[in-house]
């Protein structure tokens, strides 16, 4: 069957396109045959430019661009038994040829404005289900069933008897605390936990087991670990008396840290205390309610892995070297790092202060266009219609008492970018959806990040036990040399 080029001739991968119309993104979705979520993959990733309707909803691309990239596909596709060259380009006779690496995952999907894990929506998945049953659903904890309909987390939205226990032997909580000591007071706490993950590391001599069952047992034991070896919030607010305690959150968080009652130290909490329950008490001076516990709960299930995000792919490029679990965590530790990733919410968080101090959202957003800073937590370039991970963290807010205050202001950032119709729902992504989080619950700017951290774990270690399966070293890329030429004077 001949295949149909974006400018209406045949599509010979020879033959360039002739005309200079533009294809909506549904039209481009059937001529390159896939998903309309893969077209905006496409645009993100900067294989295609897109202009916005003037006026309207949705996207136009150029159909030469289209053409090429068609043709680039089936320049892409495998060539008949025989004609395969005998020697790779770049590659060396006697050594594995250095291809380009196509990261095939069972983990993560996302897919018309949805994210799954294993099969299942991670948005019902925070429902109903807590954030240790979503680590056993990720590690293939008792996984017998088949993806899609498993006895923890399949169609009727379960979560059986696979959660992992996430907790730390007492003896390595006390080595990761002295070690905290030796830090300064002001030492953040996303630092605090690149500290321990690496300090973790130095009193384990079998880290290098990379068996599947080990990488469990030190995964369960090192998120707890990095959990709890964090100081006490509200000790470190009393401590540090009102210069600190005014450094909590703004606006109505300072309504619940007014209510603060006996905050208990990690180790103090029963044996079935919850990881969300013991996190609150490292990130909020407030005494931890069953409603706000959840809701970090949920934020922990919704950020546990999100395919290759940067940070992933720094884990699975160290695992594929044969990094230890540590390691692997401390790479994507390292790759988190950052105000685009994830350090983001905390960019969300000092906006949305503003907006709660100021009572008006307008003048916040109008100095950051004018600054030509982009507006922190506003749309996400894997959702157009939206991030379902906000959607959802925002929705469970609104049970909480004296939600009304942030939300509003989260509403009202909304439809100062995107117009008087313009919906949180559609418009927030879940750094945003963070900071209005950490702001109820009278958190640190550094909340978010931390709490991202501490789920993503879960997500960095399901991806390295995945990549210990693969050939290792193959993540080895390729330069471009653009330097002067070889053999040049001087």
């Amino acid at each position: 069957m001949e295949q149909r080029s974006a400018t209406g001739g045949a599509a010979d991968a020879g033959e360039p396109a002739g005309a200079t119309g533009r294809l909506s993104t549904q039209q481009v979705a059937e001529l390159l045959g896939v998903k309309v979520a893969t077209v905006y993959a496409y645009a993100s990733r900067g294989l295609l430019s897109s202009e916005r309707v003037p006026g309207g909803k949705g996207s136009t691309f150029d159909a030469r661009e289209v053409d090429a990239l068609a043709a680039g596909q089936r320049r892409r596709l495998p060539r008949s038994p025989g004609s395969e060259p005998a020697v790779s380009p770049g590659s060396v006779p006697g050594l594995p040829p250095i291809e380009p690496v196509t990261v095939r995952t069972a983990l993560t999907l996302i897919e018309d404005g949805r994210l799954y894990y294993r099969g299942v929506d991670a948005v019902r998945l925070a429902e109903r289900c807590g954030f240790e049953a979503v680590v056993g659903w990720l590690w293939g904890v008792g996984a017998d069933a088949a993806p899609g309909a498993p006895a923890g987390a399949g169609a009727a939205g379960g979560c059986g008897e696979d959660a992992v226990v996430l907790r730390a032997p007492g003896e390595l909580v006390a080595t990761l605390r002295r070690a905290g000591e030796v830090l300064p007071a002001a030492a953040r706490l996303p630092d605090r936990l690149r500290v321990s993950a690496a300090v973790a590391a130095t009193v384990d001599p079998l880290r290098f087991d990379l068996r599947e069952e080990n990488v469990r047992a030190v995964g369960a034991g090192l998120i707890a670990a990095l959990v709890e070896a964090l100081p006490s919030a509200a000790a470190a607010v009393a401590a540090a008396g009102a210069a600190a305690g005014a450094g909590v959150g703004a606006g109505v968080g300072a309504g619940l840290a007014s209510r603060a009652g006996a905050v208990p130290e990690a180790d103090e909490f029963p044996a079935g205390a919850s990881l969300a329950a013991r996190l609150w008490t490292r990130l909020s001076p407030t005494a931890p309610t069953p409603g706000a516990v959840e809701c970090l709960d949920r934020a922990l299930v919704l950020l546990a892995d999100h395919e290759l995000a940067v940070s992933t792919v720094a884990a699975r490029v160290a695992a594929s070297a044969r990094a230890h679990p540590y390691a692997v965590v401390s790479a994507g530790l390292g790759a988190s790092d950052g105000p685009l990733h994830g350090a983001a919410s905390a960019l969300a968080y000092r906006m949305l202060g503003e907006v709660l101090a100021a009572g008006d959202a307008v003048p916040v957003v109008s100095e950051y266009l004018r600054t030509g800073v982009a507006i922190p937590g506003a749309g996400h370039r894997l959702y157009p219609a939206g991030d379902p991970r906000a959607r959802a963290l925002l929705e469970a807010m609104r049970q909480l008492p004296d939600a009304e205050g942030v939300l509003a202001a989260i509403e009202a950032v909304v439809r100062a970018v995107g117009g008087p119709r313009a919906r949180a729902g559609d418009a927030a992504n879940v750094d945003l959806a963070l900071a209005a989080f950490a702001h109820l619950g009278g958190m640190a700017a550094e909340a978010g990040e931390v709490i991202f951290s501490v789920a993503r774990t879960a997500g960095w270690l399901a991806h390295a036990m995945e990549e210990y399966r693969e050939a290792p070293l193959r993540m080895r890329a390729r330069g471009v040399y653009v330097g002067p030429a070889v053999g040049g004077s001087g």
